[in-house]
């Protein structure tokens, strides 16, 4: 899968399940960049602001770019990937139960988290 792909799979994923459940950035997208671009999380985090920079960290964003640690086009990719991703995963989220949507969260949640703590280099 080339980079690219990637990186849009990672916008689209991230957009849905921010419409589904209100999380992106440091659920998703974070790791995301760990593991599947092999990001350090310095540069997944600062990455992660860039792309929604204007509408939530352009000063932290301006910080990490400094840093030498943002990757403007990753984030300008996922972030256009991430619209389209937040329409659909909302369009499905509003036809799930709510029970159903939190049990699927914190199922999400419990995956990547132990992820983190099991899997991480």
């Amino acid at each position: 899968m080339t980079e690219i792909a990637i990186l849009i799979a990672i916008g689209l994923t991230a957009g849905a399940l921010s419409g589904m459940f209100g999380v992106g950035g440091g659920i998703i997208i974070v790791p995301a960049f760990v593991f599947f671009l092999g990001m350090s999380q310095h540069q997944a985090q600062g990455t992660s602001i860039g792309l929604m920079l204007l509408p939530i960290g352009i000063l932290a964003a301006w910080n990490y770019y400094k840093a030498g640690n943002l990757d403007i086009k990753a984030g300008l990719i996922v972030a256009m990937a991430f619209v389209v991703g937040g329409y659909f995963g909302s369009k499905l989220s509003l036809n799930i139960n709510a029970l159903t949507l939190k049990r699927i969260f914190g199922v999400l949640m419990l995956v990547i988290a132990l992820r983190m703590i099991f899997f991480s280099k």
